[in-house]
């Protein structure tokens, strides 16, 4: 049977909907500096929904998508240092795209195919996630350079240049529509991919990762493949980072950056990519009004928000608001006035 226009107005289709219109006509009444501000949330958008993908769809655990931010990050900036031509920075952003992929595969590898699961994966990733950060933080000195680029310990490599396609730099308006247009993709991929055969699979990993064993399905690959995607897209939002800020440091690759998107997409709702998208821009614009207003306690918040949710809301704030509005406005309204 056909699904039914009817049973596509949900909350949270109509919320997406809204929430993009925002986004696109949000240049059009803010100042540039409010457009570039925003181009960063939305880097911090990839970054989240990278982990709503291990995560919501597929049960995985990760304190890694900070690592693989940094080291897209990183290889951008080794690659522009080393290769001055602007127009080769299209190049550059595949490359530490594929950077990404490769050690998110590779770690994968180990992980998945070495029986390692739920809990430890945590503890892998986090400890790889704290090597990486104190290994960078240490490359103080002169010796420590890639060709022309030195990775210059705490202050990181500076002075990277942006994005250019052609004769055409990404800065401003253009990088921020390049940056929407990526979310936009992604989004719009992972929401297909629900009801295709691999989100089934997909899903029967995460409720059941045994039993989907024993359908059939090779559990280990498919998590070691999903993994590298998500390293790949969390890379992606590290090259984008880069290239806005002009600079990548160790602390883009801190346990600080490795919890925010935990806490961002918990609180959202992890099976929700919607809900994620709301509640990090939510929390963003919430974190910088506390910096901005000289307040430090945008951290506290962030762990109470943590606590309450596991505590009150397993599935998420913005993913549980969306399930009440349809059960009490949309369904029965959908229904004759009756809910199911």
């Amino acid at each position: 049977m056909k699904t039914s226009w009817k049973s596509r107005v949900t909350t949270e289709n109509i919320c997406a909907v809204l929430l993009f219109m925002f986004f696109f006509i949000y240049p059009m009444v803010k100042s540039s500096y409010a457009v570039l501000n925003m181009a960063n949330f939305l880097i911090t958008v990839i970054l989240t929904l990278s982990l709503g993908l291990i995560w919501g769809y597929t049960g995985i655990f990760s304190y890694a998508q900070a690592a693989f931010y940094g080291i897209g990050g990183y290889t951008y900036a080794i690659l522009c240092k080393n290769f001055l031509s602007p127009s080769l920075t299209p190049l550059w952003l595949l490359g530490g795209v594929l950077m990404g992929f490769l050690v998110a595969l590779l770690l994968g590898y180990f992980m998945f195919y070495g029986g390692v699961n739920d809990v430890f994966v945590a503890l892998v990733t986090m400890c790889f996630t704290l090597v990486l950060e104190t290994f960078l933080a240490q490359t103080g000195g002169s010796q420590w350079r890639i060709g022309r680029a030195e990775l210059g310990g705490f202050n990181g490599i500076n002075g990277v240049s942006s994005l250019t396609f052609g004769a055409f730099p990404m800065k401003g308006l253009a990088l921020y529509i390049l940056v929407l247009l990526t979310v936009l993709v992604i989004y719009i991929s992972m929401r297909m991919m629900e009801k295709k055969n691999l989100g089934y699979c997909l899903l029967s990993i995460r409720e059941n990762r045994v039993r989907s064993e024993m359908f059939g399905y090779n559990t280990a690959f498919v998590q070691m493949m999903v993994f590298a995607a998500s390293g790949a897209i969390a890379g992606l939002s590290g090259v984008l980072y880069t290239s806005w800020g002009g600079y990548i440091v160790p602390t883009a690759v801190g346990m600080t950056q490795a919890t925010l998107p935990v806490v961002l997409v918990a609180a959202g709702g992890r099976k929700n990519p919607t809900a994620i998208m709301i509640f990090t821009i939510f929390y963003l614009m919430l974190s910088q009004k506390l910096a901005a207003s000289g307040s430090q306690y945008s951290l506290v918040i962030l762990g109470m928000i943590l606590l309450l949710v596991v505590l009150f809301v397993p599935k998420g704030i913005i993913h549980s608001l969306f399930e009440i509005i349809d059960q009490k406005l949309i369904c029965p309204r959908m229904n004759g006035g009756k809910a199911e």
